[in-house]
């Protein structure tokens, strides 16, 4: 789904609701109210007030929503976070909101959770911070658990859910709204990247890869008014491994990047410097041209807050070339 299209379907909804009958008890009021999520469903006696997060993939979403978080766990402390192991795209947010660490460095500790007093905890079905393999002894404590998965979903998709399981479908909607809005005042008014463009994962953690046209990235980009391309079709026996990113050896990277223009993921302008001064790809459109770009260090997964920032990243690096 294109952060356009989100968008579209997002203020057609809200208006479709506004041509219904006035009602007593709006539907985000109506409680109690059965969830349905990626292991089955959870019925919710009241609206949430005291979320936590196991997830910090998710956490983001959910003060993106407002969501009443009270405690989140956190990963390995690296350049990527603070010093907690927050992701640094919302730490300062969390920081506010007064969120504490339910644990640290993705270590599952089920007294922490139990004595963090959830009346809703959210889990992921995937990914380094997935605790489901718990699912069942939180089960048996007796916590409220939705599992969501952020694998398949953008990030939009994933606040609409959240938004439903926590009575906030109003605010996961105006989250949508803002950063659409956000995205087109800022598209508006950037220079036109001529032709085509190819997000790249260069050297990351040692791995070297091409976004899909699809990827969350790569949709935020074409929302900028950018076309992106991906592995050419001559290359597509040389993947070793997919997701959004298709991944390949350093050898084929030359090859494999069909774009005029390059951005780089989970990227700052030394990463950009590397890039360009890598004699393999001395040859390549976009290094000749120097129209090479970082997408900020916080791009490696888009949600509201990494997804402003990526966007603020793209529009200084073009608007400085």
């Amino acid at each position: 789904m294109t952060l356009r299209r989100t968008f579209l379907t997002s203020t057609l909804g809200l208006a479709a609701t506004a041509l219904l009958p006035l009602r007593t008890t709006r539907a985000e009021d109506a409680w109690p109210r059965t969830v349905r999520h990626d292991t089955g469903e959870l019925t919710l006696p009241a609206r949430p007030k005291r979320v936590v997060s196991t997830a910090p993939s998710l956490t983001g979403i959910l003060l993106a929503i407002g969501a009443p978080v009270v405690a989140t766990a956190a990963t390995t402390p690296s350049a990527l976070t603070d010093d907690k192991g927050f992701f640094s795209q919302w730490a300062a947010v969390a920081d506010e909101r007064g969120v504490e660490m339910l644990y640290g460095k993705l270590e599952f500790d089920i007294e922490a959770v139990i004595g963090a007093e959830p009346d809703l905890l959210i889990v992921s079905a995937t990914g380094a911070d997935s605790v489901v393999a718990h699912y069942a002894e939180l089960q048996a404590q007796g916590i409220p658990a939705i599992v969501v998965n952020y694998s398949n979903q953008s990030w939009q998709d994933i606040a609409l859910e959240l938004g439903k399981a926590t009575g906030l479908e109003e605010q996961a909607a105006d989250a949508i709204r803002r950063f659409d809005a956000y995205a087109t005042e800022v598209a508006a008014a950037l220079p036109p990247v001529a032709g085509t463009a190819s997000i790249v994962g260069y050297n990351v953690g040692g791995s070297y890869s091409v976004s899909k046209p699809t990827s969350p990235q790569a949709q935020l980009l074409a929302a900028l008014g950018m076309t992106l391309v991906g592995l050419p079709e001559s290359l597509r026996g040389q993947v070793t491994r997919a997701s959004d990113f298709e991944f390949i050896s350093q050898e084929n990277l030359p090859a494999a990047i069909a774009g005029d223009s390059v951005f780089l993921l989970r990227a700052t302008q030394e990463d950009v410097a590397a890039f360009l001064a890598d004699p393999v790809l001395a040859n390549l459109p976009a290094v000749v041209g120097k129209r090479v770009y970082p997408l900020g260090p916080t791009s490696f997964r888009i949600d509201y807050y990494s997804g402003l920032q990526m966007i603020d990243t793209v529009a200084l690096s073009l608007k400085t070339q």
